[in-house]
């Protein structure tokens, strides 16, 4: 399930075998993009869960995967691991070629333009990439959204902090024990600090690849605290894990009833 720690790694390997390299075609859902061939890509990057490639002559495709995208890449030979109809956005480059699967968004802007403008505006910090302010964060929230907002949708809603998704979601709520029954109202400046502090902390620990972990390394076999433990003992307390579909759009929230079940026990 790609989220902004995910993101960040794909922009910087895509980045290291992308940079100052010509484009030999390019196909954006099946369209095949002559203009663009020829094109070097100047630069590679990432803000929250979109991804950005730069090019010479100013434009800028941006993917976003939604929650079943994937980057491949393979040399020109080399089988694909999925069908071409699921490619959403192709790179031929120096005999490798570099496949976005199953993208929810893939976009062609002009830099600096008021597509690009626009989308970055509207985006807030990336927790992976950018100091913030949590007073700045809940101004931000309190203008955007309704009092009443489920803690678990602003938690996901990227235009208050860019990057986290649903793993985290559930991660950071049990790692600051906050009850993912919480609303806005019920939260402070100081708990924004909390929640988006440890939020960045996660994401960025989990930069460098391999399986995403937000336990201690020494602390056993189990990477993470409760996401996709439904059913299994707390690893706190021995309480069953819950699985609730939880928020307006509902998605699914794994929390402890016991650590979690006041507004605030302690962090971990």
């Amino acid at each position: 399930m790609p989220e902004g720690d995910t993101v960040h790694t794909i922009a910087a390997v895509l980045g290291h075998w992308l940079t100052g390299r010509r484009l030999d075609a390019v196909w954006v859902r099946g369209q095949y993009l002559s203009e663009l061939t020829a094109r070097q890509v100047v630069a590679v990057t990432s803000r929250g869960k979109h991804l950005f490639i730069d090019l010479d002559d100013g434009q800028r495709l941006r993917s976003h995967l939604g929650l079943y995208g994937a980057w491949h890449h393979y040399r020109r030979a080399e089988p694909w691991q999925k069908p071409r109809h699921q490619a959403s956005l192709i790179l031929e480059v120096e005999g490798r070629i570099y496949v976005c699967f199953n993208a929810r968004e893939i976009e062609r802007m002009r830099i600096q333009r008021f597509r690009d403008l626009d989308l970055r505006r509207h985006l807030g910090p990336d927790l992976t990439r950018e100091a913030f302010d949590p007073g700045l964060l809940w101004d931000r929230a309190l203008v955007l959204l309704p009092r009443d907002t489920p803690i678990v949708d602003l938690l996901l809603d990227q235009r208050v902090a860019a990057g986290i998704g649903n793993v985290y979601k559930s991660e950071v709520l049990f790692v600051t024990r906050r009850s993912p029954q919480l609303r806005l109202d019920d939260l402070s400046c100081a708990d924004f600090d909390t929640l988006y502090r440890t939020a960045g902390d996660l994401l960025n620990g989990n930069l460098s690849g391999g399986p995403r972990r937000t336990r201690p390394s020494g602390a056993g076999q189990d990477r993470l605290w409760v996401y996709g433990r439904a059913g299994q003992p707390c690893l706190c307390c021995g309480t069953p894990v819950r699985r609730d579909r939880l928020g307006r759009n509902p998605r699914s929230t794994y929390w402890c009833p016991v650590c979690q079940g006041s507004a605030y026990s302690g962090g971990l």
